[in-house]
């Protein structure tokens, strides 16, 4: 008979038996990121996100799981609702701590109920959706939150009592180009000669561009792409320094072989860099930062090289991250996210079911016109 329980951080479990059940999904579901991030202590008691994964054994075997964390506030997550915290606040709702599904300072979708190979995906999404929200309810939680899931997960888990919330990104897909300038022949010549120019600017700067994978990025890298992530953060009212030094130590000595950088340098000079992930046909977008601005730049560095990257290693996608409406005039085109809530207090969850009732709408509305509005012909 299978027992659910849950354990004190990712490096309770093993590492093998926990990686089997993320097999080709988002490499961020991986035990060496989770287990960086706890080591690191960008994740632990005092960040506020606690780490409790939610595992499921039989017979000896790891069937099926979930990330899983006690939040004392919402910071980190990308699927906003500070908005619901404060109504709570307001009616006299204790609102933290809650229950959070997903992966820390990551807007990237995934599964978020991960199971074994041979086992009813869709029996296992309901039964784990059904033991979180009786998990919440008998430690006296606000609610469960099961942030950027995948669309298989929705059906299966809204079944057990959550409201369905929708929201987009903007990604790049590869329908199978030969090269950049094959790419740029499905942009209007307005947007395509933008773009050269774009280009040209930051060779007519002297800029270089390196791309480097795995094995290729050496340790000299480590701390001037560290120091441009917490450039970046530190130079907006909004910015969170999520991530520490020992975390990028941990991943060049852990995760190196997931990595891979773009750096922009003039002579001996490093200018920018941002440091992405690469796992299968994907190519996921992640901290960016520069010593100094300069003409496009940012998007040569974050986009350009990266989409060129993809064409020329055939990667089928690519995922920036969240937000920038500037994404979509530059190829990206629309994407629906899902996240799923369970509310405990009965009068803040009929509240919310209103506000997403017409936010799924706009949601619907604004990806449906983006992908008409496309920057791209159609093929």
């Amino acid at each position: 008979m299978a027992e659910i329980e849950v354990v004190e951080g990712i490096r309770e479990i093993d590492r093998e038996a926990w990686d089997a059940l993320v097999g080709d999904e988002s490499p961020f579901l991986e035990w060496s990121w989770l287990a960086s991030l706890e080591e690191s202590g960008c994740v632990g008691e005092p960040s506020g996100w606690m780490a409790r994964p939610l595992v499921v054994w039989d017979g000896g075997r790891l069937v099926a799981a979930c990330p899983l964390y006690v939040k004392a506030h919402s910071e980190g997550e990308f699927v906003f609702d500070w908005g619901w915290a404060d109504a709570a606040e307001r009616a006299g709702i204790r609102y933290y701590p809650k229950l959070l599904v997903g992966v820390p300072f990551t807007p990237v979708a995934g599964a978020r109920m991960l199971v074994a190979r041979g086992e009813d995906r869709t029996a296992w999404s309901a039964r784990l959706g059904a033991a979180l929200r009786e998990l919440c309810d008998a430690n006296d939680m606000s609610g469960v939150h099961v942030n950027f899931c995948r669309e298989d997960e929705v059906d299966p888990i809204r079944g057990q009592g959550y409201l369905l919330r929708v929201g987009f990104q903007y990604h790049w897909h590869n329908p199978g180009y030969a090269d950049f300038e094959d790419y740029l022949s499905r942009f209007r010549s307005k947007r395509r000669n933008q773009i050269r120019r774009e280009r040209r600017s930051l060779q007519d700067q002297g800029v270089v561009l390196d791309v480097l994978r795995g094995d290729q990025i050496g340790e000299e890298l480590r701390e001037p792409l560290y120091a441009f992530y917490r450039a970046t953060v530190d130079a907006r009212m909004w910015g969170r320094p999520y991530l520490n030094r020992e975390l990028f130590a941990l991943l060049w000595e852990h995760w190196r072989e997931r990595l891979c950088v773009v750096v922009a340098r003039r002579g001996d000079e490093l200018l920018a860099g941002t440091l992405n992930v690469q796992k299968g046909d994907a190519l996921y977008g992640r901290y960016w930062g520069c010593r100094r601005e300069l003409p496009h730049l940012h998007f040569n560095v974050c986009y350009y090289a990266a989409i060129e990257h993809c064409i020329r290693e055939g990667l089928s996608r690519f995922e920036p991250g969240a937000g920038g409406d500037y994404k979509q005039t530059r190829g990206f085109d629309a994407q629906p996210t899902w996240s799923l809530h369970y509310l405990a207090e009965p009068r803040l969850a009929d509240a919310v079911a209103r506000f997403l009732d017409a936010e799924r709408r706009e949601a619907h509305d604004a990806i449906d016109w983006l992908r008409d509005h496309s920057a791209l012909k159609r093929p």
